[in-house]
């Protein structure tokens, strides 16, 4: 059953216990394992596709998959949520073609590519089926995911994902065709170099996301409609993404539910760019969240 779910802060229940968290050394060996209390880490590189592909793997349970944005790692995008998320689900983050510590390939970056990149890395893993949580680009790729791969998706999580050219301001796709490596986020570039060992490929990466932002494509009607999977689509009320096209995306996904929350392009998550000095972290998602992915179906 469709549902719209609009968010105020005072609705949502307080994260205070988020504040103590746990964080996990890198282990060039994928059986190499971290545990720090109940948190589990390990990561590695698995050959996908031609690449080699980086993740991470926290807890344990039902396993739930983190896709992050554009130009980003997965500290950046999902750093501030991983530590609660991993108490209660397995969560294989991954950084996509070019970007963080996976390695490029003589190809545009696209959401189809990194839609396949991802489950066969799964296959590698012997992860059969898994919930998805994907933001920004990685929504759209998330969105992908569900379209080319239904088989492997149990339910999907949309942050402020993308599916139409008229679903961002207008004045958007000039900036992208005027974009350039001096305009992106500082937190963002110096993540990239503060992880990779290919400091040119920081602007390799900026163009490649450039470039598949301006040739951007709409996804067609009916292959939205094919999403079958239960889907919590989540933006935020001052956000990139309009409230139209989440409203849209919301009609043209039969079982899907709305959510509208307060802040920015991310700001729900503590994605890096929206943190502000001072301020007092509100992961405004993380209960709905774990509400929709604890939610059994109904008969």
């Amino acid at each position: 059953m469709k549902r719209i779910i609009i968010y105020s802060v005072l609705a949502l229940l307080s994260l205070a216990s988020c504040t103590n968290t746990t964080r996990s050394g890198e282990n060039s060996d994928p059986k190499n394992a971290t545990v720090n209390d109940t948190l589990v880490s390990k990561n590695g590189y698995s050959e996908v596709n031609g690449i080699k592909m980086y993740y991470e793997i926290y807890g344990q349970g039902q396993p739930l998959v983190l896709l992050h944005g554009g130009g980003s790692t997965i500290q950046t995008t999902f750093g501030k949520v991983i530590p609660v998320l991993a108490q209660h689900k397995q969560l294989i983050c991954i950084e996509l073609q070019a970007h963080g510590r996976t390695s490029d390939r003589d190809k545009d970056v696209s959401f189809e590519q990194d839609a396949d990149d991802v489950v066969t890395l799964l296959k590698n893993l012997n992860i059969g089926k898994a919930d998805f949580f994907g933001f920004s680009n990685g929504g759209t790729t998330t969105i992908q995911i569900a379209i080319r791969h239904p088989e492997v998706v149990n339910k999907i999580i949309l942050g402020s994902a993308l599916c139409k050219r008229n679903g961002v301001p207008a004045p958007f796709w000039d900036f992208m065709k005027q974009a350039t490596l001096a305009n992106m986020p500082k937190q963002l570039k110096e993540a990239y170099l503060k992880v990779s060992n290919n400091p040119k490929g920081l602007q390799i990466m900026h163009d490649k996301d450039a470039k598949r932002m301006v040739n951007f494509k709409n996804i067609p009607d009916q292959q939205i409609k094919s999403i079958k999977a239960p889907t919590l689509i989540i933006i935020g009320d001052k956000d990139v993404i309009t409230p139209e096209h989440a409203l849209e995306m919301h009609r043209l996904i039969a079982n899907s539910q709305l959510a509208i929350i307060p802040g920015g392009h991310g700001e729900y998550i503590g994605e890096v760019t929206t943190l502000k000095r001072g301020d007092k972290e509100n992961l405004l998602a993380v209960p709905l969240i774990e509400k929709f992915l604890d939610e059994k179906p109904k008969e």
